[in-house]
């Protein structure tokens, strides 16, 4: 068998030890930062001195699905083909969850590493994405939302409600059996932002949340696991003073202007997982029933207070490195405390009685974590202080890159 394996230009060694990357669902940097100050995060927190504790840029939109593929995939959408939970086929004009493996255009590191005879698993809070995270992986790959009888006695629980934090310390704790067992030596475990969506940092139940998670680590480093963390995302609070949702329904904005049924806009949060934010985030695709209008609409978004940028698709892609023919005709981004959503008849607020709306998908969710448990090579130092680092980086340093 070969020690390395390549994709997308980049090459892989073998774990030379048991390795857990661990996505860490909407964890925006805010929450490291208050963890360690509050000393929620002791596990973590010393990784700065004897590891690596850094941050990257996330891919755009900052939602689940790009972000966890380009992890997986060591690339960009541009290359690997996902670049939303949800999109708009234009060839059949139907709406899509973008959850069906196929639609996928790269190899995973997980699938190519048990090809290579390494034992690999991946385990994800959300059962969307297991197709996706599981291409051709010959190998343990499973949800804890869908968790059968033998992960629930494996991990000596039952499968947690979809909305709980649990959800995620499930993945870690079968990701720990596994490891105790000797049934992987490659792991990837994507968790849950629920906690994220509903609990800012310094929050009571965000802090118990992330001392879970801290224990966790602990534990993973005691069996000898080199660990290496990052997430998906950020989040940011996106509502008023009062706490009212602070939103633009863009489809109804530009409806009055241009006419019923001018544009149809795409949100490409939504996924079956909505309860915590209603299908609102801060990035949507926008398609013009008539070419014509593009520039006018492209003008009026780009009027609204709280939009952040408005791009044309040529331009979306180039600098997203997103692909071009999955592209709408143009896509609006919020600001750090604006969403933006289709019209105001689709979106089900009523999940957010009692909480502020917290979310994510614009520029102002880009910085997330990056973080390994042992220090880096010096040739990986100098990469490290030298460009900016990708979360899509993190398979490439937790493999190539530490002592």
């Amino acid at each position: 068998m070969p020690a390395t394996i390549e994709l997308n230009g980049r090459r892989y060694r073998k774990p030379a030890r048991p390795t857990v990357v661990i996505c860490v669902d909407g964890c925006d940097p805010e929450y490291i930062e208050c963890g360690i100050a509050d000393g929620i995060f002791p596990t973590i927190g010393a990784f700065r001195e004897r590891g690596y504790l850094g941050i990257a840029d996330a891919v755009m939109p900052t939602f689940t699905n790009p972000n966890n593929v380009s992890i997986v995939t060591g690339a960009p959408p541009s290359v690997h083909g996902i670049a939303g939970n949800y999109f708009l086929e234009r060839q059949t004009g139907c709406e899509i969850m973008m959850t069906d493996e196929r639609l996928m255009r790269s190899e995973t590191i997980l699938a190519l590493m048990a090809r290579a005879g390494v034992s690999t698993a991946a385990i994800t809070a959300k059962d969307k994405l297991r197709r996706l995270l599981g291409r051709n992986l010959d190998g343990i790959c499973f949800s804890s939302e869908c968790a059968g009888p033998e992960i629930e006695a494996m991990v000596g629980r039952g499968k947690p409600d979809m909305y709980s934090a649990d959800l995620s310390l499930f993945v870690l704790d079968a990701g720990i059996k596994l490891l105790e067992r000797g049934e992987a030596e490659l792991l990837y475990l994507s968790l849950s932002d629920y906690v994220q969506h509903t609990h800012a940092p310094g929050a009571p139940e965000a802090d118990a949340f992330n001392r879970a998670i801290d224990d966790r680590v602990r534990y993973l480093t005691e069996l000898g696991a080199l660990v290496g963390l990052v997430a998906d995302h950020g989040m940011n609070d996106k509502a008023l003073p009062g706490g009212e949702p602070n939103v633009i329904f863009l489809e109804d904005e530009l409806s009055k202007r241009f006419g019923p049924k001018a544009v149809r806009v795409i949100c490409p949060i939504t996924d079956p997982f909505v309860r915590h934010h209603g299908a609102l985030g801060s990035f949507v695709r926008v398609y013009a029933r008539n070419v014509a209008d593009v520039p006018s609409l492209i003008a009026a978004s780009a009027a609204l207070p709280g939009v952040a940028l408005v791009l044309d698709a040529t331009a979306a892609a180039e600098r997203f490195e997103l692909p071009l023919d999955r592209e709408a005709d143009f896509v609006v981004l919020g600001d750090d405390n604006t969403a933006i959503g289709a019209s105001r008849a689709e979106h089900d607020l009523s999940g957010l009685a009692g909480h502020r709306l917290r979310s994510h998908g614009g520029l102002g969710e880009q910085r997330v974590p990056f973080i390994l448990s042992r220090p880096l090579t010096s040739e990986y130092r100098h990469i490290a202080a030298t460009r900016s680092l990708r979360n899509f980086d993190i398979f490439d340093f937790a493999l190539n890159g530490v002592e």
